[in-house]
C-alpha cells in the first residue's frame, strides 16, 4: 500500500478516466459540509478528462492493475467468525430461542465450547449458567488480543475518533467494521445525504450510510426490524447506541489521516458468502436497503496496514491503494 501523489493532470488520459469519486470528509466521510446533497459535480469532455469529482474532496485513483484487497477474503471471514462465535458463546444463555431452533448437532458444538471457554477462564462448572461473564470489548481481547473504543480524538476539532485501547494490532488484522445501511447505486439516499458526514463509497458505486442519528438510524431500525425470522436477527441494531453488541462496529468514526498522522488502516470491501451461520447474523453491522436485491450483503471492514500499539488513534486513507 502507498499514497497516490501524482496529480490527475499529469497522469495518462485511460488512467485519468479511472478516478473514481470517493467517500471524503474533512475528517472522516463524504462530501464536505453536505453528503451527496449539491455536492456532486460531473464534468465532460475536454474539461478534467472526462472524469466526475467531488467539489473539493477527495478522489480515489485506481488503476486498472489493482484491487482493493490487502489480505484474502478468506481471512477476513475468518476473523469475523472468529469474533462472533466468542460474542455468541460468551452471550450462551440469551440465546435460547436460537439454539432451540438450531440441529443437534451445532446445538452440542456450542455446548463444548461453552465448557471449554470456562475451563479456560478457570471457572467453577456451577457458573457455566452466569450471563455476560465478559463484555464485548473484552471478548475481543481475549479473541484477537485487542480491544478499541470510540474517544476523543487527538485531531484538533475532528470529534471522536477510534483508538487501541489495549492490547496490539498486528499488521494485515481485521481492525473494525464500518456500520450503516447498504444501498445500491439506483437507489434513493438524497435525504438521509444531507448534512451526513458518514457515507461510504464503495468502488463499484455502493453507498453505506453508516450515520447514527436522525432519518439514517430511522431507516435502519426499519429494515433491522423488516428482515428479522423469528428469533433470528438478520443484522445488529447494537452500534446505533451506547451498549454496541458487536465491538468492531465503530469504523465510521475514523478519522481520515494528516500531515502528522499518517494512515494505519486501509478500507476493505467484504461480501458476506451466503452459506454465513444464520446465528452469526446478528453480530453484523450492516443490512441491505431493500429487501428486494439478490446480492450479498455488502461489509466494510478496516485492515491494519502496519503494528498498531496500544493508545495509538487508527487513521484511514482514502488514496491507498493495492498492488
Amino acid at each position: 500500500p502507498h499514497n497516490v501523489t501524482q496529480s490527475a493532470e499529469k497522469r495518462p488520459e485511460k488512467e485519468r478516466a479511472r478516478f473514481l469519486p470517493r467517500a471524503a470528509r474533512t475528517t472522516r466521510g463524504v462530501g464536505r459540509g453536505g453528503g451527496l446533497a449539491g455536492a456532486w459535480d460531473s464534468r465532460g469532455g475536454a474539461e478534467e478528462g472526462g472524469r466526475e469529482r467531488w467539489r473539493g474532496g477527495t478522489l480515489r485513483y485506481v488503476p486498472e492493475n489493482c484491487r482493493d484487497k490487502i489480505i484474502p477474503d478468506e481471512d477476513v471471514l475468518a476473523t469475523l467468525l472468529k469474533v462472533f462465535q466468542a460474542l455468541f458463546v460468551s452471550d450462551f444463555n440469551r440465546q435460547t430461542d436460537i439454539l432451540v431452533l438450531l440441529p443437534e448437532t451445532i446445538k452440542s458444538k456450542y455446548r463444548d465450547l461453552l465448557i471449554t471457554h470456562h475451563q479456560r477462564t478457570e471457572l467453577p462448572r456451577c457458573n457455566i449458567q452466569q450471563q455476560n461473564i465478559y463484555k464485548p470489548g473484552e471478548v475481543l481481547f481475549n479473541t484477537l488480543g485487542f480491544s478499541i473504543s470510540r474517544e476523543t480524538s487527538s485531531l484538533i476539532s475532528a470529534g471522536k475518533g477510534v483508538f487501541v485501547t489495549k492490547g496490539f494490532v498486528p499488521k494485515g488484522a481485521v481492525v473494525s467494521m464500518y456500520p450503516g445501511t447498504v444501498y445500491q447505486k439506483h437507489e434513493p439516499i438524497f435525504f438521509q445525504s444531507i448534512g451526513n458526514p458518514f457515507i461510504f463509497r464503495c468502488l463499484d458505486g455502493m453507498l453505506i450510510d453508516g450515520n447514527d442519528k436522525g432519518i439514517s438510524k430511522v431507516v435502519y431500525r426499519s429494515c433491522n426490524g423488516r428482515d428479522q425470522l423469528g428469533p433470528f436477527k438478520m443484522s445488529d441494531s447494537t452500534w446505533l447506541t451506547s451498549e454496541i453488541q458487536n465491538p468492531l462496529a465503530v469504523g465510521q468514526y475514523v478519522n481520515n489521516c494528516s500531515n502528522d498522522k499518517e494512515a494505519n488502516v486501509c478500507y476493505q470491501e467484504f461480501d458476506v458468502p451466503e452459506l454465513f451461520p444464520l446465528e452469526f447474523k446478528q453480530y453484523l453491522p450492516n443490512i441491505m436497503y431493500s429487501c428486494d436485491i439478490q446480492s450479498p450483503l455488502r461489509c466494510v471492514v478496516l485492515v491494519a496496514l502496519r503494528d498498531i500499539q496500544q493508545g495509538e488513534e487508527l487513521f484511514s486513507n482514502y488514496y491507498t491503494i493495492i498492488n
